[in-house]
């Protein structure tokens, strides 16, 4: 007996002094990183991978998964490890040059890495030399990736009848296989690169057939005689068959059943899909929507085609000189309700509004075009309706868009005597029109508050619940919006000093950025809102104590949420004084280090805003950049942001594994995309106001459901003007 526990424990002993090379980290790699260094990788038309850096990746990778995974992961479908996937991605991502179609074989690779560990684990710690299971210690060498409960649990699976069973199937399976494999971790991916590169070959890729023998020749450099029989056999049938069908020719010498997705002769990653797929460098992100957009046009031409071609053969003839400066036939003169169609694909309504049938009227300072009359829209009976004739000056495309706004209409296709049905407005709530003389500046501004602020009140303290509310979609026709309260504090401003050079000051508090200050506002900060140009710091500043007034403070999120100064945190300044901007991140974040919270960062470039939000407590960053960058743009932005989240773990006395070390997620969300070069600012502020309008501390990498879009429109850019315009009117900053 006890020389059987004496063999057993020497086993253990012998097995672990089997492994002398450390556990892989790749420090190479990350330093490298830390110095900016990113490693380019490379595919072959296959899609194999091949080197340089391809043998550098799949280790890498494999250090990855072996710190992320944890052993007792049988199922690597299994929606549980999306997260960990994500930062194995994202780790992959800020190492090496990689583009984004190949994170399926990545991910591919590492669970067929994952399982090749645990392979190696249960043969050399849990197995005699009999393959009888040998109840083993957690190996030293891997207490820093293995926990003593993982340990465990992976033990007793190795002992479960049901996996033994399987697991003796396999191994029967793979046993004494009949052509078996020389070339170690190679692969026959930089196997043939290493054959073409050896006979100087100008061909891209080789036969099937011929990598498959050259893949059973071992150290000796002579292959089995069943290997030349094979290959003997595939010249032969190469003869007599397509040179394209080297996967048959294959199939055929060897005479076995294949499996499904299988390409033999080819190795990892390639599929009978990827062959047949025609080879070059798959379309970015962005070619395959300059694409759709292309494709888009092409497709409003035509609509546009169709309608004029279908309006001339209702046109009078009379009025083909000048279809401006003449009055249409069947459409009364002046102003008048009307019903708007269309007839393509077939006639049917589409709105309703009013027809404008007056000589000589412009379309925003340009004639008409040919056939057409002037249309204000009041109501879109079918939402997605393409407008015959597309507004540029406000970008609407659809008859949801177009509303409130005038739009050229075919003259066949209106339909006069609607009239639309509009509510009386009560004497006492209206705004009497004062001159100067008569009404002072201040009587006149109470009067608009009193009748503003209520309405808004309710508006924005209800945003959580709109669009929570069964229903409440995106698809759901919007209000147009107004532009009554811009106008009215233009008008507010005119009586001040403000025009000629004058400011004011907004009290911000401490709960907003962590320290309490006077912010200033003057005449450019408004004119940009008024005049829709690039927001500056003093607008996103005014605009976020807004949103801590009106939807964070009323609804108790500002102990969920918070805020960080866009003045202290900004590229510009990380740039100079790194260490100004550490430590004033790091104390907002201590001074919250106790509950969970999504701090928000509107960051400054230099010349173009983005959102970061960060949940510090779970390490995440959430990207928005509605020009659709990533981080790697900003390497500075993201190396101090990393190296606060790691001292704000450090000071929090955190211990963590080697595998938790490097836990900091970035993660880019496909947040709307702004279509010009100047509403960067404004989808930003339009990011953190949705977020806040949700209550949620997770941000899903393809945007939230209730919001999510291509673009914010026109109307959702003013919403976020007339909410700072109200909210500046409220505060009496004119007074």
């Amino acid at each position: 007996m006890a020389d059987d526990q004496h063999e057993e424990v020497s086993k253990k002993v012998s097995a672990e002094e089997e492994i002398r090379r450390g556990i892989t980290v790749m420090r190479r790699v990350v330093q490298g990183r830390s110095r900016g260094i990113i490693l380019d990788v490379y595919w072959n038309n296959q899609g194999h991978l091949i080197e340089p850096n391809g043998h550098t990746l799949t280790s890498f990778i494999g250090a990855l998964v072996r710190n992320e995974i944890p052993i007792t992961c049988d199922d690597w479908r299994n929606k549980e490890l999306n997260e960990s996937k994500e930062k194995i991605w994202s780790e992959i991502k800020r190492c090496f040059n990689i583009e984004e179609e190949r994170r399926g074989f990545c991910m591919k690779l590492a669970g067929k890495l994952l399982r090749g560990f645990r392979t190696f684990l249960s043969s050399k710690f849990l197995k005699d030399a009999d393959g009888n299971f040998v109840d083993a210690e957690l190996p030293k060498k891997y207490e820093s990736l293995i926990s003593a409960e993982e340990w465990e649990a992976f033990k007793s699976k190795r002992q479960d009848p049901v996996f033994q069973r399987i697991s003796a199937t396999n191994r029967e399976r793979a046993s004494s296989p009949a052509y078996p494999y020389r070339k170690g971790r190679v692969g026959y991916g930089r196997l043939e690169q290493s054959m073409l590169q050896k006979e100087e070959s100008s061909k891209t890729s080789l036969p099937a057939h011929v990598l498959w023998k050259e893949a059973r020749v071992g150290k000796s450099g002579v292959p089995q005689e069943e290997v030349l029989h094979v290959y003997q056999k595939c010249k032969e049938l190469s003869q007599s068959l397509s040179p394209d069908d080297t996967k048959g020719i294959l199939s055929r010498a060897l005479d076995v059943p294949e499996y499904y997705g299988r390409v033999r002769g080819k190795g990892f990653g390639v599929t009978p899909t990827s062959l047949s797929i025609k080879k070059g460098k798959a379309p970015s992100n962005r070619e395959l929507h300059a694409r759709l957009e292309a494709m888009q046009a092409e497709l409003d031409a035509l609509r546009r085609e169709r309608e004029a071609s279908a309006s001339t053969v209702y046109r009078d003839a009379s009025d083909k000189d000048s279809i401006n400066c003449t009055f249409q036939p069947n459409i009364p003169e002046g102003i008048s309700h009307c019903q708007l169609y269309l007839s393509s694909p077939y006639y049917r309504m589409v709105g309703k509004g009013k027809v404008h049938n007056v000589s000589g009227v412009l379309l925003h300072t340009r004639e008409l075009p040919a056939g057409c009359l002037k249309v204000s829209v009041d109501i879109a009976v079918e939402s997605n309706a393409a407008l015959p004739y597309p507004n540029d000056d406000s970008d609407a495309t659809t008859v949801h868009e177009a509303v409130g706004s005038f739009v050229a209409w075919p003259t066949n296709l209106i339909c006069v005597g609607y009239e639309t049905p509009t509510k009386s407005k009560s004497k006492d709530n209206a705004i009497p029109r004062h001159t100067e003389s008569t009404v002072s500046r201040k009587e006149l501004q109470e009067n608009e508050v009193s009748n503003a602020s209520a309405q808004q009140k309710k508006e924005v303290s209800n945003a959580s619940a709109r669009v929570k509310s069964s229903g409440a979609k995106k698809t759901v026709a919007r209000k147009k919006t107004t532009t009554k309260y811009r106008s009215c504090l233009r008008t507010f401003l005119e009586m001040t000093d403000i025009p000629t050079g004058g400011v004011r000051t907004l009290h911000m508090e401490v709960g907003i950025f962590g320290f309490d200050y006077d912010q200033m506002i003057g005449n450019e900060d408004f004119m940009q809102v008024f005049s829709h140009e690039e927001i500056g710091v003093n607008v996103v500043n005014t605009y976020i104590r807004f949103l801590y007034d009106k939807l964070m403070r009323p609804n108790g999120l500002d102990v969920s949420f918070g805020f960080l100064a866009p003045a202290t945190v900004n590229l510009v300044l990380i740039l100079s004084r790194p260490d100004t901007v550490t430590e004033y991140v790091l104390r907002i974040l201590m001074d919250n280090k106790d509950a969970e919270k999504l701090f928000f960062i509107p960051f400054n470039t230099g010349g173009h805003w983005l959102l970061l939000a960060i949940n510090p407590i779970r390490e995440i960053v959430y990207y928005l950049d509605s020009l659709g960058n990533d981080w790697t743009t900003y390497p500075n932005m993201k190396v101090l942001i990393d190296t606060v989240l790691q001292a704000f773990r450090a000071q929090r006395d955190i211990q963590t594994s080697r595998r938790g070390a490097n836990s900091i997620t970035w993660i880019k969300v496909a947040c709307p995309q702004q279509r010009n070069q100047i509403d960067c600012g404004y989808f930003m502020l339009r990011f953190m106001r949705d977020t806040l309008a949700l209550g949620r501390l997770k941000i899903p990498t393809d945007y939230f459901e209730e919001f999510k879009c291509a673009f914010y429109t026109k109307d959702q850019v003013d919403e976020i003007k007339e909410e700072w315009c109200q909210f500046m009117i409220e505060l009496n900053v004119c007074s």
